[in-house]
């Protein structure tokens, strides 16, 4: 497999981890595909640091990775003054 298979993988399955911790949550959030990919692979990271501390296996699976994905989304929320079920877009709501 080429260099550059690998990184569209990864990319992928970056996408799909932070997707399901996205839509895990509920409200919409204000963050892009990179950042979705970014919070996807360091979610499936910190879970696979997880399962190898505890563990002693190799590899978080897809559960572990999405629930550490998506307490960094909410991280994300606490971070910009919003709750569990709020964003915390302040004075710019989006209206659907």
């Amino acid at each position: 497999m080429g260099l550059l298979t690998y990184l569209i993988l990864l990319a992928f399955s970056g996408l799909i981890v932070g997707a399901l911790a996205r839509l895990a949550l509920p409200g919409p959030d204000p963050m892009g595909i990179g950042t979705t990919i970014l919070i996807g692979l360091a979610g499936s990271f910190i879970g696979g640091l997880i399962m190898a501390l505890l563990f002693r296996r190799n590899g978080a699976g897809i559960a572990v990775s999405v629930l550490c994905a998506t307490a960094i989304v909410y991280a994300i929320r606490r971070s910009r003054g919003g709750c569990l079920t709020d964003p915390g877009l302040g004075g710019r709501r989006r209206r659907f």
